[in-house]
């Protein structure tokens, strides 16, 4: 007969029991549920306190090089770019998608450093070379006789990570190569921080409206509007103290970071979504991989660079 908890009575050896006179010992009860304490989850569903730690060493770092050596951002962006790619396409990969690894690694980095000398017009042609070097090398992987297989869609997946991942991150060396260079990759970093902390603030104070929970489930619209204020605020901000600029070239920049900020965030859940992993990596304790904490910035700093190009 079982117990009361649903487990059957244990087994007892030949000759034990009633008729031997002996008792067998009482198994031990079952630990009670209810008395157990229960670790509830952060609602951004992370371990925080490495979030925060992980994020404050991160912060402290791009801080110290742009104010000390800001030509050295540029082989900090190099090799988040190359951690990001690696991750990227081991992922992909895992997922069958055949994606050339060494071609995009040497074209992320030829987009990133060709920049210096070049310009958009290096960015540019590094990028067009890449994807003409990956397209090839895509079609011969499998030597002269055998047919590639899925040619069109990993090609296409090819195109896609080397304009999402080194081609929007090199814009954010262009920046520090201009006058004024480490301000305007401040403005760039801070408007960004302004959108993850006033989404996250606002979203768990306040948050009951899912933004779009087929992608991103924790989205909220209360969270996008604390992103939304908190994103004009240090725009405006940075961009009158840091760059002596008008407000209103501030007040742009954050309205318009808030949506490529949401809109990175977006895309990157939707493609580990369509992968179906939760993370792209697991470098960064709390926080995933590298690329885990690029997807807001890379958009970003393609229409950072653009607005304060174009304004300021």
């Amino acid at each position: 007969m079982g117990r009361a908890d649903g487990s059957s009575d244990p087994q007892l050896p030949l000759g034990a029991g009633a008729d031997s006179g002996a008792t067998p010992a009482d198994p031990a009860p079952a630990p009670d549920p209810a008395s157990e304490p229960v670790k509830k989850p952060s609602r951004a569903g992370r371990d925080l306190p490495a979030a925060f730690a992980v994020g404050g060493g991160l912060g402290a770092l791009v801080i110290g090089i742009l104010l000390f050596a800001p030509k050295a951002w540029l082989a900090v962006v190099a090799i988040a770019i190359g951690i990001a790619t690696w991750e990227v396409t081991k992922r992909l990969r895992e997922a069958d998608v055949l994606v050339p690894r060494l071609p995009l690694l040497a074209g992320g980095q030829a987009m990133i450093w060709l920049g210096w000398p070049y310009g958009t017009t290096g960015v540019l042609g590094a990028f067009a070379g890449t994807v003409v070097v990956t397209m090839l090398w895509r079609l011969f992987d499998h030597g002269l006789v055998a047919q590639p297989r899925n040619y069109l869609r990993d090609t296409a997946v090819v195109v896609f990570v080397a304009a999402w991942l080194p081609l929007l991150a090199s814009f954010a060396t262009l920046m520090v190569l201009e006058d004024q260079g480490a301000q305007r990759v401040f403005c760039l970093m801070l408007v960004c921080v302004a959108s993850d902390i006033g989404g996250y603030a606002s979203g768990v104070l306040f948050g009951k409206h899912p933004m779009v929970p087929a992608i991103s489930p924790k989205k909220s619209w209360e969270g996008f509007a604390g992103s939304l204020v908190a994103c004009i605020a240090v725009g405006v901000l940075t961009v009158m103290f840091l760059l002596d600029g008008p407000w209103w070239a501030g007040l742009l920049l954050g309205a318009v970071l808030v949506v490529t900020a949401t809109a990175g965030d977006l895309i990157e859940s939707q493609v580990k979504r369509d992968l179906g992993i939760k993370d792209m990596g697991t470098l960064l304790p709390g926080h995933g991989g590298i690329m885990d904490r690029l997807d807001s910035i890379l958009p970003s700093a393609f229409v950072t660079w653009l607005i304060l190009t174009a304004f300021v």
